[in-house]
């Protein structure tokens, strides 16, 4: 879990366009994001495992 001031820094603007850091919306991790889904790789996981992200299936072959 990141701090709650490092994930209340994020949502503010960034001076550069460049700085902007993206984090999971549940969590705050920066690392292992994926926009589409606005998780990291972790909580997307677990969503997708309960089946609450629709459209995502465990592939098996």
């Amino acid at each position: 879990m990141a701090k709650t001031s490092t994930y209340a820094r994020s949502l503010k603007p960034p001076k550069f366009k460049s700085r902007v850091v993206r984090r999971c919306f549940r969590c705050g991790r920066k690392r292992g994001y994926m926009r589409d889904f606005d998780l990291c790789r972790i909580c997307f996981r677990e969503l997708a495992n309960e089946g609450l992200i629709p459209g995502i299936r465990k592939s098996s072959w």
